[in-house]
């Protein structure tokens, strides 16, 4: 056994648990502690900085600069209160991580002296470089300027990092000309134009409503290892996925992780974690096992969507800085390992309105619902509209080994909308009831067991194949992959849903203004989406091989690789939707493009370099030095005369070896060849799909012949640690 696997299983067996102490108060005690929130606005700020603050928030007035410098003594105030030194604008550039530059509230005086300083200027801006974030070409890297702007609808936090704490003040980041170079700024371009084409549509029914919220909660899947085994890993490390490894002889097929007892190491790195989230003002409320060993769960209750992002952002970088306080790691990568479930991160959406109501909850009867048809066909019909731009949205090289394996759902969108809710459509299209099953539709399943209430029934089941399901009074989007940062399906969603009501309201309008009566006008203008949108709508099993072959007669793309599913970002159709929204110009959408073909290239570029440098350095040598011991062993019972069936079934072990060790050399030889005509492209599409198509295409092979490897060589002479290692906490 390498000496690194050996020490990376010792300080994992040895490791005691870090007991953690539930907090002696409840939740709600210290919940939001670190968010400078609306009760701390109240305490810290004047009224009219207030009200300022809430006008921004509510009406999407700007700022007035004069309010921003109460508002940022306020914040100084407020955080310095709790030992902040420091602050920093928190943004999301297309890097897909945060990112954050701190600077000191200290300022030198005149008089030698220094006093603590934090200006409104201060608050509203700063100028990160924007050369050195990803920006497509929008920027040259002797036209650096770029600024990060203030968003008043996320509220300021406090972050510990180490032994310091910082003020984190959430904004957008764009270029000096304008354009985004960030997650946010998009996704708030959109929720403005979801907010006004879905009050326009909400006055149809209700003129009290006068503002539509988008919701969003997000349920966050991922993997926990011990962390000296993932240091001892260096794919996991450089990539993290294993690149290699065979299947561990017990994985997830007895499902008895999923909801299992949380491993003891576990349960006390998410009390920790949940702590210092719920102080952030993260609602987590839910923990449990997910169906691979090592893998599990957390969700927060729904909050309005961009604040759900934030959140989730924040998250993932909390989850991965606790985690090494209770020497672990977290995996959010969509595939670490091979054959058992990946990762997602199921975004569960919805529309509420001003006035409290969920515009998808169905209601007792959704058929007579019609406000809530008409936000549901809407939707339906926008994700039929725009299925190949929904697809792009979740593209990446992790997503890319999830999609269509182990529960993921396939790379072919497609609805799921239940049964009752099916029948509802066709009775409306046909305009006639049709025949349904005999069945108790009351709502409640009688179980027949005594002392056991009816459990009640929601208006679908679940289908967990289906990329695109509504879930009772929500649409749950499960193809979101477990490290994406889901600003970016989001503002496709929001925008597409913005452009379909706009147009339903349009076409009832054309109606009415011919003298129908408004509520026929919106039944015929349901009932012809219904019509037009009905090839997007599916049931049944999504993995079979069947539904590959229906979808293509239905019209229904079904594009399985990131660089072929990015090319709808630059379609006339994309950049005339975008373009009317005001969410991306032409050439916002062409640096995108541009940005996401890049980082899929140089992904797939370190796993090849990665696996070349494990199989050189490694993995050969390990099998060579196995080979070389039996090789001297057959030699020394050929010396004792024993030349029969003993010595004979090791010579086949040593050729196997031979043949396996030839097959991956020729293997990565014939792969870095491939890098290097790859490398000399100069179109980004051109070699994304090269690397795709010809670079990836030796990961398998090259794979296939090292774990079998695995399997042969003495497992103390193995330099890996192995999958059994890995996903079994211990």
């Amino acid at each position: 056994m390498s000496l690194l696997r050996f020490k990376a299983l010792e300080a994992a067996m040895s490791r005691p648990t870090v007991k953690v102490t539930p907090p002696s108060t409840k939740i709600s005690d210290f919940y939001g502690s670190n968010v400078f929130d609306k009760n701390k606005m109240k305490e810290f700020l004047s009224k009219e900085a207030y009200q300022s603050v809430m006008s921004s928030i509510e009406l999407g007035i700007p700022v007035d600069r004069t309010m921003a410098e109460q508002i940022a003594a306020g914040l100084k105030s407020w955080s310095m209160g709790k030992g902040v030194t420091h602050y920093t604008h928190w943004f999301q550039p297309l890097t897909g991580t945060t990112a954050e530059k701190h600077d000191s509230f200290f300022e030198p005086t005149s008089d030698g002296k220094a006093i603590e300083k934090f200006s409104g200027d201060a608050l509203v801006q700063q100028e990160p470089d924007a050369s050195s974030f990803p920006n497509g070409g929008i920027r040259s890297t002797f036209e650096a300027r770029g600024y990060t702007a203030w968003d008043p609808s996320s509220p300021a936090f406090i972050m510990s990092s180490g032994s310091g704490l910082t003020l984190c003040i959430p904004t957008v980041f764009v270029s000096y000309t304008g354009e985004a170079l960030d997650f946010k700024a998009p996704l708030l371009k959109a929720l403005n134009s979801l907010d006004k084409a879905a009050t326009a549509v909400c006055q149809y029914f209700d003129k009290a409503v006068t503002k539509v919220n988008a919701s969003l909660g997000i349920e966050q899947e991922y993997f926990v290892v011990d962390e000296d085994l993932f240091f001892a890993r260096p794919d996991l490390v450089a990539t993290g996925r294993t690149l290699f490894g065979h299947e561990s002889a017990r994985n997830q097929q007895l499902e008895d992780h999923y909801f299992g007892s949380i491993p003891e190491r576990v349960y006390a790195f998410m009390l920790d974690f949940e702590t210092e989230a719920l102080k952030l003002g993260i609602p987590l409320k839910t923990r449990h096992n997910e169906v691979a060993p090592g893998q599990f769960e957390c969700a927060p209750i729904y909050e309005e969507i961009n604040l759900a992002i934030d959140h989730n952002q924040l998250l993932m970088d909390l989850m991965d800085k606790v985690a090494r306080r209770h020497k672990l790691k977290v995996l959010l990568h969509e595939k670490p390992f091979a054959g058992v479930n990946g990762s997602g991160k199921h975004n569960n959406w919805s529309l509420i309105t001003n006035t409290g109501k969920n515009l998808l909850a169905p209601g007792k009867t959704p058929k007579n619902n019609l406000m809530f048809l008409t936000f549901f066909v809407n939707t339906v019909k926008a994700v039929y509209n725009h299925a190949d731009l929904l697809r792009s949205s979740i593209a990446s090289v992790n997503n890319d080994h999830r999609l269509g394996a182990n529960e993921a759902p396939p790379a072919i969108i497609s609805i799921f909308l239940g049964e009752q809710l099916n029948e509802v459509l066709d009775e409306i299209e046909s305009s006639h009831v049709v025949n349904r099953k005999k069945k108790d539709l009351s709502g409640a399943l009688g179980l027949n067991i005594p002392k056991i209430p009816q459990i009640l029934l929601d208006n679908t089941d679940r289908n967990r194949t289906s990329p695109f399901a509504f879930t009772g009074n929500k649409f749950e989007f499960r193809a979101v992959g477990s490290s994406a940062n889901s600003a970016a399906p989001m503002t496709v969603l929001n925008a597409i849903v913005a452009e379909q009501l706009t147009i339903f309201k349009q076409d009832v309008d054309k109606l009415v203004k011919k003298g129908e009566k408004k509520d026929v006008a919106i039944m015929k203008i349901i009932r012809q989406y219904i019509k037009e949108s009905k090839n997007i709508r599916f049931e049944g099993n999504g993995y079979s091989d069947e539904w590959a072959q229906e979808a293509a007669v239905r019209g229904l793309s079904n594009i399985k690789t990131t660089p072929k599913a990015l090319d709808v970002l630059t379609a006339e159709k994309t950049v005339e939707l975008y373009e009317k929204q005001h969410i991306f110009s032409e050439r916002e959408l062409h640096a995108r493009h541009e940005i996401f073909l890049e980082n899929y290239t140089k992904k797939i570029q370190i796993e090849a370099r990665i696996m070349g440098d494990l199989v050189t350095s490694q993995i050969i040598p390990a099998a060579l030095n196995y080979q070389t011991k039996l090789i001297e062993n057959v030699r020394g019972l050929k010396d004792l005369g024993m030349n029969g069936a003993l010595s004979q079934s090791q010579l086949e072990i040593i050729t196997e070896i031979s043949e396996r060790v030839s097959t991956i050399k020729k293997a990565v030889y014939e792969m870095i060849e491939e890098r290097k005509k790859a490398n000399i492209l100069t179109d980004a599409r051109e070699m994304a799909i090269a690397y795709d198509e010809k670079v990836k295409s030796y990961f398998e092979t090259i794979r296939y012949h090292v774990d079998k490897l695995e399997l042969i060589i003495d497992d103390a002479q193995w330099p890996l640690p192995k999958f059994r290692e890995l996903l079994f906490i211990k």
